[in-house]
């Protein structure tokens, strides 16, 4: 396809610095699946402060201005009266698609029916948006920087025209289905390259930018990075608004003005992704350590039984210490002590010296 080509062209001279990234983001990925063994309990705790703050971040970004603890409250019944009634309706649509997201991403098809079904879900209660939700749009539109009041602070960049809206769409979904299928380039790469071409087109009248932050969740959960759902990336990327917009606004610039960019037919001959990925892999560097940071010794507590923290506090205090020894000062039953011993491995908090009898462990 001639998309595989464009992406080929433009992944030709990726600095080092994106491969550094991406080879971080990958081990701390690998450390998730290997060192999580967290509760459901802890983890139904963490979603659900996820999704409040997610939504807060993502809604604030496009102008919304319900705070975490306004959002809360609203997704809890209680209505807030001193915002606006679409502040409020964005805030719902975005809350309930992105759980949906969250629980169900193993049955989800990354699809463009999928994607005009997502953003009829993300707009179903904005009586504004009703006669557009789902459908690609009809007149043209711009990317506009907003501020922390929720006003327009100038356009960044023209979008792709609204006749070639659907078409581009189409064409960027099938070459992102087909090149994470292929495998050729690193799917961290190709979820990059969909989000800067989905906003370059911005196939929908409204709501963009909401929905491609769902998209990015579901698109990385499908792609192993499992802890999506416990560390926002939304609240990360509205920490960095300014730099998400020059981000886009620096590669978008470089893109064919004439629409065409989605589809591989016509590049410039500087067109470049590189500081959107820069910035989209310094967030999701960003986000792998904060996950990494919920099995730290801070946290530790949440994912051990009282038995199993003795042991963890025990191995604290001594040089080493061999199983046998840490049941008998602990008074924890052996088989509990190896079970304890098992996780502090798995979490990367301990290591085993010595072999045989002699196998005892210490702290790292």
């Amino acid at each position: 396809m001639a998309n595989n080509n464009k992406l080929d062209r433009r992944l030709e001279q990726l600095p080092a610095e994106v491969w550094s990234k991406i080879a971080r983001i990958d081990e701390l990925k690998g450390q998730w699946i290997a060192g999580a063994q967290l509760s459901p309990q802890v983890l139904g705790r963490l979603k659900r402060s996820v999704l409040i703050t997610s939504t807060g971040a993502s809604t604030r970004i496009e102008g919304a201005r319900l705070s975490d603890e306004d959002v809360e409250k609203l997704m809890r019944g209680i209505d807030i009266q001193k915002f606006t009634d679409r502040d409020k309706q964005e805030v719902k649509g975005y809350y309930e698609l992105l759980e949906n997201v969250f629980n169900s991403w193993k049955s989800l098809k990354f699809s463009e029916s999928t994607i005009q079904h997502f953003h009829k879900e993300l707009l179903k209660y904005v009586k504004k948006d009703e006669d557009h939700r789902g459908d690609y749009k009809k007149r043209e539109n711009q990317v506009q920087m907003i501020n922390a009041a929720g006003e327009s602070v100038g356009v960044f960049f023209d979008t792709t025209p609204a006749y070639l809206a659907s078409k581009e769409t189409q064409e960027l979904v099938e070459w992102t289905e087909q090149a994470l299928a292929d495998k050729k380039h690193h799917p961290l790469l190709i979820v990059g390259d969909f989000l800067v071409e989905f906003l370059q087109i911005h196939p929908f009248q409204d709501g963009n930018g909401r929905l491609s932050r769902v998209l990015t969740n579901l698109l990385l959960l499908k792609e192993g990075y499992l802890y999506m759902p416990y560390v926002s990336h939304e609240k990360i990327v509205e920490d960095n608004k300014p730099e998400y917009y020059l981000a886009l606004h620096q590669s978008q610039k470089t893109f064919s003005a004439k629409g065409g960019s989605a589809s591989g037919g016509k590049t410039t001959p500087d067109e470049t992704i590189i500081p959107w990925l820069d910035f989209f892999l310094t967030i999701f560097l960003k986000q792998s350590k904060m996950a990494i940071d919920l099995l730290s010794k801070e946290n530790i507590q949440r994912l051990l039984t009282q038995k199993q923290l003795a042991v963890w506090n025990y191995l604290q205090k001594v040089d080493s210490s061999t199983p046998r020894e840490i049941s008998e000062q602990t008074k924890v039953a052996y088989p509990t002590v190896r079970q304890g011993i098992d996780k502090l491995m798995r979490l990367k908090k301990i290591e085993r010296t010595g072999q045989g009898r002699s196998t005892s462990y210490r702290k790292l």
